[in-house]
């Protein structure tokens, strides 16, 4: 009888150890569930503050374009140019939650390769948790959305300074709704969806191209259906100078586009959740700064040797082209490679500037130079830093970009210049769009020239 009782106490002895192991070591499994929960949490915010920081540095160069434009125009023209960067702006977010987001992206119909979903964009619930997230998202929908919009938003903004001081509002608007909720994210689709661009390698880091040659040649297209602005070209060839209203104002407008540039390129990055991607973003910023003095630094020397004295325009369109340049790729260059590809930037808008006035193509504040010409160096300069791009995949890729944007854009705007028209009259050119088409003035108490 007593073995009988003693058995059971002894196995009792050996078992409790290990039912306490047992529970010790769920306990642990749960901890490190919790860890790694609580970890992908944190990525989860970390990427989505991110885009949200981003998102609205690349927001305040809607500002900077409309300060630049506004300043670059004359005095006559500057409220229909601040009319134009409101509405532009408006219309982008509309046009792009509508279609153009999920035509960037997989949506609910997909066209491997490329298009995404033809869907208004939905964002996640309200307190939504991390387990209905879902195991493929990195960042909020809503963060996502209002960063890709604000690039979205720049291709229209590059348009509106080049075609300023001659074309009609109403025209102009229709077509940014077209260019922000169809042609540009179609073609961004190629790269940034994971569309055939991108399965090829092609490499474009925060849209030297997809967005910045995009927005050129969605420029140049307008430009010569438009035609250039009364008075600009004589029959000798003179070319007659239209100078600015307002160069602090632009200077202003350069300086916002500058720091816009930090979310632009860093916000690029898309992650923000490891030490790595930290540097990294600190890294991009650093390369983003030196860029754009390298092409103020380059066009201020260039252009005081070109015409004895600098031109303050120049080196403002200078340093924006050092940033357009270096946007294809921020990361990989050390900082003098960087500052070194944004003063090549600086270099091509001075020469190219005084090149389209004698292929007489009125480009008002240098959009093209700047967006076009710039970009397509920073695309082709990316296998400089990067060995795993190669020029010749950069070469097709930008192409297949500025085929479609110039081919798309053209048609739109020759049919909106016969169905609407797109230019005001000669008399409106020399009145002033500000008094015929907007019945105000930006400046009142100064006449106008």
């Amino acid at each position: 009888m007593q073995l009988k009782k003693t058995l059971p106490l002894a196995a009792s002895a050996i078992l409790l150890p290990s039912l306490a192991l047992a529970q010790e070591a769920e306990g642990v499994v749960e901890a490190m569930e919790a860890v790694a929960a609580l970890n992908t949490e944190m990525v989860f915010i970390m990427n989505s503050l991110l885009f949200l920081v981003g998102g609205f540095l690349v927001f305040f160069m809607a500002a900077g374009f409309c300060m630049l434009e506004t300043g670059l125009v004359r005095s006559k023209n500057a409220t229909m140019q601040a009319t134009k960067n409101v509405a532009l702006f408006s219309l982008a977010t509309i046009a792009y939650f509508l279609v153009g987001f999920n035509l960037m992206y997989p949506g609910d119909w997909v066209l491997e390769g490329w298009l995404g979903g033809i869907a208004p964009t939905v964002l996640e619930p309200v307190g939504v948790a991390l387990e209905d997230v879902g195991d493929i998202e990195y960042a909020s929908v809503g963060s996502d959305f209002i960063f890709q919009l604000m690039f979205c938003a720049a291709v229209a903004s590059i348009v509106s300074g080049a075609v300023a001081e001659r074309i009609k509002l109403w025209p102009f608007l229709v077509f940014v709704v077209i260019l922000t909720g169809i042609i540009y994210p179609i073609q961004a689709s190629w790269s940034w969806g994971g569309g055939f661009l991108d399965e090829m390698g092609f490499s474009d880091f925060a849209g030297s191209s997809i967005v910045h040659a995009a927005g050129g040649w969605a420029a140049l297209a307008g430009v010569i259906v438009l035609g250039a602005r009364y008075g600009k070209y004589g029959k000798d060839g003179r070319v007659t100078v239209m100078p600015g209203s307002n160069l602090p104002l632009a200077t202003l407008g350069m300086f916002i586009l500058w720091l816009g540039w930090f979310g632009f390129n860093g916000g690029s990055q898309l992650a923000m959740g490891t030490i790595s991607d930290v540097a990294d973003v600190s890294r991009i910023f650093a390369n983003t700064n030196t860029a754009a003095a390298g092409g103020a630094i380059a066009a201020l020397i260039l252009s005081t040797v070109l015409y004895k004295k600098p031109d303050l325009t120049m080196v403002l369109n200078g340093a924006l082209a050092g940033l357009v340049s270096i946007t294809a790729e921020p990361l990989t260059p050390s900082l003098g490679a960087a500052t070194l590809i944004g003063a090549v930037g600086g270099v091509i808008v001075v020469l190219t500037i005084p090149l389209l006035d004698k292929l007489k193509i009125d480009d008002v504040v240098g959009a093209i130079p700047v967006h076009l010409f710039a970009g397509l160096w920073g695309t082709m300069a990316v296998p400089l830093t990067n060995s795993d791009a190669s020029f010749v995949t950069q070469f097709m890729g930008m192409a297949a970009i500025g085929i479609f944007m110039f081919s798309a854009s053209l048609v739109v705007w020759l049919i909106l210049k016969a169905v609407m028209g797109i230019r005001v009259s000669d008399e409106d050119q020399v009145t002033g769009l500000d008094k015929s088409d907007m019945g105000m003035e930006a400046y009142p108490e100064f006449s106008n020239s």
